[in-house]
């Protein structure tokens, strides 16, 4: 019961929609309406701008950790660190308050690989990193972040050196974040894929002027 409760928390926290929010507020726009059609921070980047990118990133981020976090609070259960972790994820990328749609997973899985496995996680940070800064594809970096720091951590949870409950999060995680890049995966195979840097076309003219004030954009 504790553990479906924290699970609950855990999709409740990363279903909070930081990339619409941030749309809204710095670019007077529904960010689902462009590009992707998703709130993840590629896309915000790409729609919004840099500095909306990097926020929706550390908060996407802290959505998972928190939910770990508050497992870690309530219980010495390594079985509900990966349930908060899993449902964080799972909440981001299916909104219960977007009709279950969202982002790609990226973020808050990172966030939660960090909390669980610095180790996998530093790992997957640095392979994307240099993924990313080779071919400027974010998502190729993001498909072999996730892939090759889910492997490091199911391999730690099997080697002893992490909790055994964790290789859940590996499991489950990266065909998660595989999966919603199936888009992705489709344009680079085709070599049609935006680059960082790319901006998507007709996002900052659709933008509302700021004299129109604050209104909820409106669900799709």
């Amino acid at each position: 019961m504790q553990i479906a409760l924290l699970a609950a928390v855990g999709y409740l926290l990363g279903a909070v929609p930081f990339g619409l929010i941030a749309g809204y507020l710095f670019g007077r726009t529904d960010v689902r309406q462009h590009g992707s059609g998703n709130t993840g921070m590629t896309n915000v980047m790409r729609t919004v701008g840099v500095k909306a990118a990097v926020l929706v990133l550390v908060l996407d981020m802290g959505k998972c950790v928190a939910a770990v976090l508050i497992a870690r609070a309530l219980t010495d259960s390594p079985a509900a660190d990966a349930a908060a972790t899993i449902s964080a994820m799972v909440g981001h990328t299916w909104s219960v308050y977007l009709k279950f749609k969202g982002g790609k997973g990226t973020a808050t899985g990172w966030g939660g690989l960090l909390v669980l496995s610095p180790i996998s996680g530093l790992v997957a940070t640095a392979l994307g990193v240099a993924v990313v800064a080779g071919t400027r594809w974010v998502s190729l970096g993001s498909i072999v972040a996730a892939t090759v720091g889910s492997a490091v951590l199911v391999g730690l949870c099997v080697t002893g050196n992490a909790p055994g409950p964790y290789a859940w999060f590996g499991i489950v995680g990266a065909p998660i974040i595989v999966f919603r890049h199936k888009d992705n995966i489709r344009r680079l195979m085709k070599g049609e894929e935006r680059k960082l840097g790319q901006k998507t076309p007709g996002a900052a003219v659709q933008a509302e002027p700021r004299s129109r004030g604050v209104r909820w954009p409106g669900s799709v």
